[in-house]
């Protein structure tokens, strides 16, 4: 399984398909975010941007091999564990970006919280975005496995999928990103750092669920 994880994020680095999300990523966060905003803010603001780039990535992941080549993988290893490896590049490629992320918000932003003249730890904040973004990662790679193939078999219809269900898992209350980029924004207006720690399980238990889910759909439909 490892060698196949490794093939899917070779294969999604060789076809430069990580390239748009990431450009997307940067354009959209750099628009977003200046110097003068704070880090609490800002790491809501990047978080949130994660879980429809990772829903790309999804997408990137699951297309990245021509129908040829996917069906000769398939054939070779299986199509629940070839659906398994190509998540598990796509998250690969999230957490990566979150991780880049963090670390250039802590470098760009110059306070923490919208108070003037009131601050929070910066460790304290960054640990917080991190797990926010974690979070948002995880609730983005379920929203790409719902979105396209197996559960869907037509994929013209994936991306407008991706996005509507992306957002979807923004705004419900209740959902993990949404508590997640919440507890951010709250931290910054109550001066106080508040560690996401419940929307992250929730989050890693849903990716897990769509996951198995659509392992399973993916062998059943090619039987």
């Amino acid at each position: 399984m490892t060698a196949l994880i490794r093939y899917q994020v070779e294969l999604l680095l060789r076809s430069q398909r990580w390239l748009p999300p990431f450009l997307g990523y940067l354009l959209v966060l750099g628009v977003g975010v200046g110097g003068d905003q704070p880090l609490l803010d800002s790491l809501a603001y990047a978080a949130a941007l994660l879980v429809p780039i990772t829903a790309w990535y999804v997408r990137c992941a699951l297309t990245a091999d021509p129908p040829p080549a996917r069906a000769c993988l398939v054939a070779a290893a299986g199509p629940a564990r070839v659906q398994l490896a190509s998540l598990a590049a796509a998250l690969a490629a999230g957490l990566l970006l979150a991780v880049l992320e963090v670390a250039t918000l802590w470098l760009v932003c110059g306070r923490t919280t919208i108070v003037p003249g009131f601050e929070v730890s910066w460790p304290r904040a960054a640990l917080a975005g991190l797990l926010a973004a974690v979070c948002c990662v995880l609730t983005g790679l379920v929203a790409g496995a719902l979105s396209h193939r197996p559960v869907l078999l037509r994929g013209s219809y994936g991306i407008l999928a991706a996005l509507g269900l992306s957002v979807l898992l923004l705004v419900v209350p209740f959902s993990p990103a949404n508590l997640a980029v919440r507890a951010l924004v709250t931290g910054s207006l109550r001066v106080k750092v508040y560690y996401p720690l419940v929307a992250p399980a929730l989050a890693a238990l849903l990716a897990l669920l769509a996951a198995a889910g659509t392992a399973a759909l993916a062998g059943r439909r090619t039987e």
